[in-house]
């Protein structure tokens, strides 16, 4: 089920295999609060030491005030003092195409790093192997702003 990616920092028979951190995105979608979209979103990130954060979107009739799954997952693990990460998966309702993390969560993400695997889910399971490289190429980073302190 898999599409073939980058050297991945997890496998099929790892301790945290990708399906378990699949299904872990799948049942946090379950928790969505989405009334106004209805477009359930759920995200598992594993952290360097192993642990697992889950997230879902969050939804506020001040759209712009919402929440990602992906930036709820990452909040939490940062606010447990995590900041390095090894990957992440993203589940919705989607049937047909795979989720994808929209430019604002590409670019918190970005705040960690690179090299982290991205695993973009379909509703059955299936799923993308990617690198947030691959998602967002010629990003803009931490080091871009010491590089201009430079200057």
């Amino acid at each position: 089920m898999s599409s073939p990616g980058p050297v991945g920092a997890l496998s099929e028979d790892s301790n945290h295999s990708i399906r378990s951190l699949v299904q872990k995105s799948q049942d946090a979608r379950e928790q969505a609060y989405c009334p106004y979209s209805k477009f359930r979103v759920g995200a598992a990130v594993l952290t360097s030491d192993g642990t697992v954060f889950t997230g879902c979107n969050v939804e506020n009739a001040s759209y712009p005030a919402g929440l990602c799954a992906e930036m709820t997952a990452i909040s939490k693990a940062v606010s447990e003092g995590h900041t390095s990460f090894q990957a992440i998966a993203i589940a919705s309702d989607l049937k047909d195409q795979y989720i994808f993390p929209c430019g604002v969560c590409r670019q918190f993400m970005r705040e960690f790093g690179l090299e982290w695997d991205i695993y973009p889910t379909k509703s059955d399971g299936s799923y993308q192997t990617m690198t947030l490289d691959e998602l967002l190429p010629h990003s803009f980073g931490p080091a871009d702003l010491s590089a201009r302190r430079n200057h």
